[in-house]
């Protein structure tokens, strides 16, 4: 749905709920910052670029980038895809938690980044030429990422040649307003649960439950949950972010 974000073995466990309390959600978006952050400088350095480089390459600035490697930002899917793409790696791996214990931070301290999070069974991608796909609410088949403030659960498997990426969106409350920001290709989001304050050019909507809107992603947009209740949302954009 937004923002921007390489091809990781996932433990195979049962798939985690996706509803959970404001506090945890904080607590997990903090540690998938700490992650993220962990893997933007080891594909950085692993190609021997600097910040400023990478800000040249990536377009974003030195001190977000910067930010984002201490863990003490967050950034949205379609940001983090794009600097996946500038640093040529896949972005599941930036949520890659198998390499964690074995990789020392580098910034000198030696310490190591530990967390309990797990991830769900990879999906075996669909060939055909006609392709069919069935996700239950159950969500056994479904894979679940966290960035930000935000718990993105895929509602279809992958496959070559689709364009759609369908996803159930959950938006934990309060964080920070995200900037304007412009990508490829069309969004579109409908409220299922509580209120989601969609910024387009500028002006602010504010979305109930039943609402919808409906995007070419060119146009500059953000979105935010100002209230105190988690909010869900279907969300389809193009292309597809995994």
């Amino acid at each position: 749905m937004v923002a921007r974000a390489a091809s990781t073995k996932e433990s195979e466990v049962a798939p985690q709920p996706l509803a959970k309390s404001a506090a945890g959600a904080g607590d997990t978006a903090a540690e998938l910052s700490r992650i993220v952050g962990h893997h933007l400088r080891r594909f950085r350095k692993q190609q021997g670029l600097s910040l400023r480089g990478l800000s040249s390459r990536s377009g974003l600035s030195i001190g977000f980038l910067s930010q984002l490697e201490r863990g003490l930002t967050s950034i949205g899917l379609t940001t983090l895809r794009d600097l996946a793409v500038a640093l040529g790696r896949d972005i599941t791996e930036f949520f890659d938690e198998t390499s964690l214990n074995d990789s020392p931070s580098d910034d000198g301290s030696g310490d190591v980044i530990s967390t309990t999070r797990t991830h769900q069974p990879a999906e075996t991608a669909v060939t055909q030429e006609r392709y069919f796909t069935l996700t239950r609410a159950s969500g056994e088949q479904s894979r679940s990422y966290v960035s930000g403030e935000r718990t993105y659960r895929m509602l279809s498997k992958r496959a070559p040649g689709l364009v759609l990426e369908p996803m159930l969106v959950e938006i934990a409350p309060g964080g920070v307003m995200p900037e304007l920001e412009v990508h490829g290709g069309e969004e579109f989001a409908y409220v299922i649960r509580g209120e989601l304050v969609y910024v387009v050019e500028g002006t602010p909507h504010r979305l109930a439950v039943g609402d919808s809107l409906h995007l070419k992603s060119a146009i500059p947009h953000s979105l935010h949950n100002d209230t105190n209740e988690v909010t869900l949302v279907v969300s389809v954009v193009t292309p597809r972010l995994f």
